[in-house]
């Protein structure tokens, strides 16, 4: 199983980023999908998640509002639209799969994960 981050750099505060998550060596459209993100010095955190469909999906209180998360089973990709970009949001992100359901948000729940990509948001 591969899961292929990409998508980050650096924006100013109150730009969008879109981040992509491609999968392989899996059924994905079996997979529910999750994105999570480490800042420096913190813990990793749980960011979003997307129910294998993609018309279930779960946020962070953090990013509520500001980030988006859609997938595309054709193409065995997963998204993170993340607008009205903060410095908080300066992180490495994530992505990951699980094949069963809920919890979205535990990340001991998720049996893969891809590399990460760097997300930077100046002020």
């Amino acid at each position: 199983v591969q899961l292929q981050a990409s998508g980050g750099g650096l924006v100013q505060a109150g730009g969008s980023l879109r981040l992509s998550c491609a999968a392989s060596g899996i059924t994905f459209s079996m997979y529910h999908m999750g994105w999570f993100r480490q800042a420096p010095g913190k813990e990793r955190e749980f960011v979003a998640a997307s129910n294998w469909s993609g018309k279930s999906t779960y946020f962070a209180d953090s990013v509520k509002g500001r980030f988006t998360i859609s997938r595309d089973n054709a193409k065995n990709t997963v998204y993170l639209q993340m607008n009205n970009l903060k410095p908080e949001d300066t992180a490495i992100y994530y992505c990951a799969t699980k094949f069963y359901s809920s919890p979205y948000y535990a990340e001991h729940e998720y049996a893969y994960w891809g590399q990460g990509t760097l997300v930077t948001v100046s002020s």
